[in-house]
């Protein structure tokens, strides 16, 4: 199914019927653009995170990782221009009561319902543009009227450019290299919505990487390239991905050049990913605001402050493209199939262990249970009795569990078990000993999109 056929409705049926997300304080009407990850949805975003996380510490040897404080001295807020300039222009519509984005107007619609009389068109009355900070306060001590103001963090990056010093001396690095971290960001957005595409609590991965002023530009098109085939890698279809150059007028005041990796959701083409050449930007305004020098001094004695190349993204967008890209319809044998089409390494479960009848008597619960026992001590996977067994083929269809192993009564005759593939539907009988070893290697092998 292409994405064209992939409404933002069926995501959110889909998340909401298999436990993957849920509205957040729901019992109590919930909290808009807020939303709880149930037990498939924590899994997947831990997978997202953990080959986030891999490609960039574990399997490269010139990035660090760092995870900074969530309310940081309302200084830095000041310094990096958060306090002043973190806004967007608001108004206000006096006809339908509603609050839009200034500068989106276009993209707007009025929430007053159609008048009934032919030919009419109801109009937006608009107040002229207020500024809104988009940070959320908080109070620092014990009683609010003697604390002081200070901010939940809109972004990780200023917990890195603050801890930039430490970690050069302490972690004995030189540019080019980079600090990543992962962490809970905060903003009041005016006008969130779109499920998990924006959100005022998001999970942010982030990483900023310092090199020579001179280098900067190459450093940022090697940056786009490479998170662009991380994303391929996870699974995404080129058809889906595209790079967009910012404008001048587009980029933030201290980007020299930044770039998005858009990514083709239901809403249309939409950031996925931004990359940005932040210059010294940072560095000198927290050098300036706090007396602390922050440059390197290279084996010479020659000092520089780096400029930044900032590959930043919200696992939640992330995690939104990645079910888009998964969500599969088909008819197979007169009936409709619903499947995620996950990425293995992604899939929160890799495999389904289901006894073909559950009944004790029948002698396929013992054998499915120690074949469970076995694999979960090294991997993710689930044992399944509930209901038929075609019932529970499209429970794990839907999960996006990649090999469901069945114990049938030919395994109490040979000792074998039926592997089914999610995405071909093809079926293979494996000796119930050499299930461990299959699943070992089939998480080893390469994988793209059965359409891709």
């Amino acid at each position: 199914m292409s994405t064209e056929l992939v409404t933002m409705d069926k995501i959110v049926s889909l998340t909401r019927r298999r436990g993957f997300v849920f509205p957040s304080s729901e019992i109590y009407g919930g909290l808009g653009s807020t939303y709880d990850y149930g037990h498939y949805g924590v899994l997947t975003k831990n997978n997202i995170r953990s080959r986030w996380f891999t490609s960039l510490v574990q399997e490269r040897d010139d990035i660090v990782a760092l995870d900074s404080a969530v309310i940081l001295n309302p200084r830095v807020w000041e310094a990096s221009g958060h306090v002043e300039g973190f806004t967007d222009p608001l108004v206000d519509c006096r006809t339908c009561k509603l609050r839009f984005r200034g500068d989106r107007l276009e993209d707007s619609h009025c929430g007053r319902k159609p008048s009934k009389r032919p030919g009419e068109t109801p109009d937006c009355d608009l107040t002229e543009p207020r500024q809104f900070n988009l940070m959320f306060e908080t109070s620092v001590g014990a009683l609010v009227e003697e604390g002081s103001t200070a901010y939940l963090r809109p972004e990780t990056a200023q917990g890195i450019f603050i801890n930039f010093k430490n970690v050069l001396q302490l972690a004995r690095r030189r540019p080019p290299f980079g600090i990543a971290q992962i962490g809970k960001s905060f903003r009041n957005e005016i006008t969130p919505g779109n499920f998990l595409f924006r959100l005022r609590e998001f999970e942010q991965m982030e990483m900023e990487y310092f090199v020579p002023p001179d280098d900067s530009m190459r450093w940022h098109e090697y940056w786009i390239e490479a998170r662009l085939d991380w994303y391929r890698q996870l699974g995404l279809r080129d058809a889906n991905l595209r790079v967009r150059e910012h404008g001048p007028e587009e980029r933030s005041h201290y980007s020299l050049a930044t770039s998005d990796i858009e990514y083709l959701y239901p809403i249309g083409w939409s950031e996925l990913e931004g990359v940005a050449n932040r210059g010294d930007y940072d560095l000198r305004a927290h050098s300036e605001a706090s007396g602390t020098k922050l440059e390197y001094v290279d084996p010479d004695g020659s000092r520089y402050m780096p400029y930044v190349i900032e590959p930043a993204v919200s696992i939640d967008r992330i995690m939104l493209a990645v079910l888009v890209d998964a969500y599969h319809e088909e008819d197979v044998e007169g009936r409709q199939r619903t499947v995620l089409r996950l990425h293995p390494a992604v899939a929160p479960v890799k495999g389904a262990i289901l006894p073909l009848i559950s009944k004790a008597d029948a002698g396929m619960v013992e054998p499915a249970r120690r074949l469970y026992e076995e694999l979960r001590r090294h991997h993710l996977v689930e044992y399944d009795d509930g209901g038929n067994i075609g019932r529970r083929y499209r429970r794990q269809d839907e999960i996006g569990t990649p090999w469901a192993f069945t114990i049938d009564d030919v395994t109490l005759e040979d000792g074998t078990v039926t592997v089914r593939d999610r995405d071909s539907l093809a079926q293979e009988r494996l000796p119930l000993d050499g299930v461990r070893a299959w699943l070992d290697e089939a998480l080893e092998r390469p994988w793209s999109p059965p359409d891709a």
